[in-house]
């Protein structure tokens, strides 16, 4: 989803205003993967001078980017049932990209590990729809495999192990499965953005933004450490885009549904990752098991998915703020009611609560689980405290519906990156896309050689 607006009769920054060796051409507010992403796009393929990339913690990617609060999974679309054949097409393009950044600039293997990957059909309507599936999607990933269970005992045995004898299991299956550290995958970025850049590139770690307002042609934005102006201004901020596309008078008809993921942890009971089938109506993931990145012998259960109130994860004050993406009216209400009082939606989302129930919880989840590796015992698992992020939704308030997918809103010479989609896996390819707007939004005499950036990135 891409929205063009345009904004006008803002007021000026009544705080301390930038001086003329704090204007910058680009200005990115936001560093996870996306924010570095975008910073190693505009300084090793394009002539803009002087980027600046604010980071409000003392690192890169310590949120939604964090190996932590994410599923580590780079999403091709070959194993995600709720993908149609044209966004597999999409999506697999785009995670290419970062398939290939880390083949040539990683041999060492710090960023990602390799494994197979299924996805597990159980019973006999989704045994059905594996096989539809496998014949759509076959020509689009030749080295996806349709394989029964004395092939999947090969690979995954806990998967078969202590499974109803007459219980059938079938599963789509390919070698080529990343999990990547998405945190040393941003840190990577920025070295390069450093190492190479012929641009002048100024890191402001540690650095909260408090105001941006827009003056003739430049952003004023107002920080913790002083004033600084950009010519054209990025927010990758996740759900916090939209709290500050809003204060500049943009995404008004749209508010937000976050949803707080969580996982279990077990032993390493899995040689993969393992999947399932998709829940129908359902945009959250399916629960599925991972084995850890650089670390086999865990084994990683979700996620859980429980609609909140906080833009970030164990940050209870930003309660307000997001009351504020959404507003007071009467629009927000009925949204929130049409989507949350849907049968299929409500009841996913009480029984994810129910997970955090003492003693009773852990038992729910188990059984789920135990449709990827029946044999799984109660104490095998621990609810992982440390680990899960936030994943924003976008409503609609006109429609009064969720939109699925990429959520980004662009304005005057501005950009809202709310959600990229399907995460981290396309942060290349937005890069690639918002740097072609960038260019468009600086005029004529600023280049992009989008050539080299596909060329250094392309298929060996």
């Amino acid at each position: 989803m891409t929205i063009n607006q345009d904004s006008s009769k803002l007021p000026t920054i009544e705080q301390q205003t930038a001086s003329e060796n704090n204007v910058y051409e680009v200005a990115i507010i936001g560093g996870g993967i996306s924010g570095t992403a975008l910073l190693y796009s505009l300084s090793n393929y394009t002539n803009i001078n002087r980027i600046v990339l604010i980071e409000k913690h003392q690192e890169v990617a310590l949120l939604n980017s964090h190996k932590n609060s994410n599923s580590q999974t780079l999403h091709f679309g070959d194993i995600e049932t709720n993908y149609t054949l044209k966004k597999a097409q999409i999506v697999k393009s785009a995670a290419n990209l970062v398939k290939n950044y880390i083949l040539k600039n990683d041999p060492q293997q710090r960023t990602y590990s390799k494994y197979h990957k299924m996805v597990l059909g159980v019973g006999e309507k989704q045994v059905e729809e594996l096989r539809q599936r496998y014949q759509q999607f076959k020509d689009l990933f030749p080295n996806l495999k349709l394989i029964e269970q004395e092939e999947i005992e090969v690979f995954e045995p806990n998967v078969v192990k202590n499974r109803a004898p007459n219980e059938k299991i079938i599963a789509l299956f390919t070698e080529e499965g990343y999990t990547i550290d998405f945190q040393k995958l941003a840190q990577s970025f920025l070295t390069k953005s450093l190492e190479h850049s012929k641009n002048s590139v100024n890191l402001m770690m540690e650095t909260k933004v408090d105001k941006v307002e827009r003056e003739g042609d430049l952003y004023h934005i107002q920080t913790t450490k002083g004033a600084i102006a950009a010519k054209v201004v990025v927010f990758t901020t996740g759900a916090y885009s939209l709290l500050f596309a809003k204060s500049l008078g943009y995404g008004k008809d749209y508010a937000l549904l976050d949803v707080a993921g969580n996982f279990y942890l077990a032993p390493g009971v899995l040689n993969g990752k393992v999947y399932t089938v998709q829940l129908k109506k359902i945009p959250f993931a399916a629960i599925h098991g991972d084995s850890e990145v650089h670390d086999s012998s865990k084994t990683r259960f979700g996620p859980t998915a429980k609609v909140t109130l906080l833009l970030e994860k164990r940050n209870y004050a930003s309660i307000f703020d997001y009351l504020r993406t959404a507003g007071i009216s009467i629009n927000a209400f009925i949204s929130f009611f049409n989507i949350l009082s849907e049968k299929v939606i409500w009841q996913y989302i009480l029984k994810n609560y129910l997970y955090d129930i003492p003693l009773i919880g852990k038992r729910l989840f188990l059984k789920e689980a135990r449709k990827v590796v029946p044999s799984l015992q109660l104490t095998d698992l621990r609810l992982a405290k440390e680990y899960g992020g936030i994943r924003p939704q976008i409503v609609n308030l006109q429609t009064k519906r969720l939109e699925m997918g990429e959520a980004k809103i662009v304005g005057k010479d501005i950009l809202f990156n709310i959600t990229p989609s399907p995460g981290a896996s396309t942060c290349l390819q937005n890069a690639f896309d918002d740097t072609v707007r960038i260019i468009s939004f600086l005029g004529q005499e600023f280049s992009f050689d989008k050539y080299q950036f596909l060329e250094d990135l392309k298929d060996k």
